[in-house]
């Protein structure tokens, strides 16, 4: 192979390999996120979730498949029926209180109080509902998607419509 032939076969190997690294690296560098709650932009939260709750993504996407970090605010007597994810839901209760239980329908008697800064993490596929007595809210962090596959068809917002 003559020296013009390797050099411009390395150049096109080193083209390559460069467009390669640069398709790799995100469009935009990652940004630092603080804020408080006070500085909360709340707006409706998706219609997966029953009427009346609010939302704040944070950070991440959560209907993407990359880490996400969310609050949603409910008000009282707010209920989400039992419901799974396909991903490990991590919630943090920032103020009020949530109730909380494992099982394929929401039992009042049942659920747990978890009260300002409790924590539970709801693994992959496993079914839990919750509820509120007074308004409460949370942190919502995990691996998204996000997608509410509710037990019972019927309790899904998205099919009374």
């Amino acid at each position: 192979m003559s020296s013009s032939r390797r050099t411009a076969r390395l150049a096109s190997i080193a083209l390559g390999l460069a467009s390669l690294t640069l398709a790799q690296q995100p469009a935009s560098p990652p940004k630092a996120v603080f804020s408080n709650l006070a500085q909360a932009k709340w707006a409706d939260a998706p219609p997966m979730l029953p009427p009346g709750a609010k939302i704040d993504v944070l950070a991440g996407n959560p209907m993407g498949s990359s880490l996400y970090a969310v609050r949603l605010k409910f008000p009282a007597n707010y209920k989400i029926p039992a419901h799974s994810h396909p991903t490990d839901e991590n919630v943090t209760v920032l103020s009020g209180t949530l109730y909380a239980g494992m099982g394929d329908k929401l039992d009042p008697k049942a659920g747990q109080a978890l009260h300002v800064g409790g924590f539970a993490m709801m693994p992959a596929g496993m079914n839990h509902y919750a509820y509120t007595k007074g308004e409460t809210i949370i942190l919502l962090h995990g691996q998204g998607p996000v997608e509410f596959k509710y037990v019972n068809p019927a309790d899904d917002p998205r099919n009374k419509k």
